[in-house]
């Protein structure tokens, strides 16, 4: 079983994060530099991570929002979701919940093809096609076609970005099963703060490059069994692909 980490160590079975980062990085863990740019590195670290592997578990459905009659604009807060990946329009309008109606999935077109298909309000009806349209807010805004005729619940699937560890939240996702992708990426981060990137005799250029070797080497590993979660592995199985089998199974 891995041994994961907690942010101080206390949860049982874990070991110290702040601990372990701080022996690696050759510094006193209550360093107030060190202390300063713990956070950030973190969130680099939690950040990269979730970004390459695109975990199955940070793929949630949001029920919360509807749409608005005679009105083809969806305005979601950029703090809910990071990707939004499906929305699902729910019949009919006076359903008492998701799973007492019925699933409409709307499918993704351009912005061109709403306007070109879907412009005209005097044509209403349950939304078919979505088109991304963009925030100055930085909200992710949506338009629908055609006009909806009734304010529909929605049911949106998305990327979402998990809680980081901290003071307050101890241990994560990626703390507990993935502590040398964290272990590896930190360090990266940690370099910066060391200023191990130059060429000057006080420094070690190779330190990044090495935590950045350590870290591209576990990530492979980690990719894998998250593609095999997905079904989306060698011939879209669970599997390992096996370099002995030939041809792989369809």
């Amino acid at each position: 079983m891995t041994t994961g980490y907690s942010y101080d160590g206390s949860v049982p079975g874990t070991s110290s994060f702040i601990a372990q980062i701080a022996t690696m990085a050759v510094v006193d863990q209550t360093d107030p530099n060190f202390v300063t740019i713990l956070p950030q590195a973190i969130t680099y670290a939690e950040n990269r991570i979730c970004r390459e592997l695109d975990f199955l578990f940070s793929s949630v459905a949001n029920a919360s929002f509807k749409l608005t009659a005679n009105s083809r604009n969806i305005t979601i807060p950029s703090d809910i979701f990071v990707v939004p990946e499906q929305i699902n329009v729910i019949t009919p309008q006076n359903a008492t919940s998701i799973d007492s109606g019925t699933r409409n999935p709307l499918l993704p077109v351009t912005r061109e093809f709403i306007d070109a298909t879907c412009s005209n309000p005097a044509n209403v009806g349950v939304p078919k096609y979505f088109a991304p349209v963009g925030n100055s807010q930085g909200n992710l805004t949506f338009i629908v076609g055609p006009f909806p005729d009734a304010a529909y619940p929605l049911e949106i699937i998305g990327t979402i970005r998990p809680d980081s560890m901290s003071q307050t939240n101890l241990t994560t996702f990626i703390s507990i099963h993935l502590p040398d992708l964290l272990s590896a990426a930190t360090m990266i981060y940690v370099s910066g703060y060391q200023r191990n990137f130059g060429a000057t005799a006080a420094n070690d250029p190779q330190m990044p490059v090495s935590w950045e070797t350590i870290y591209m080497t576990a990530m492979k590993g980690a990719a894998g069994e998250e593609f095999r979660k997905k079904f989306q592995a060698s011939a879209w199985s669970s599997k390992t692909p096996s370099p002995l089998a030939s041809p792989t199974r369809g």
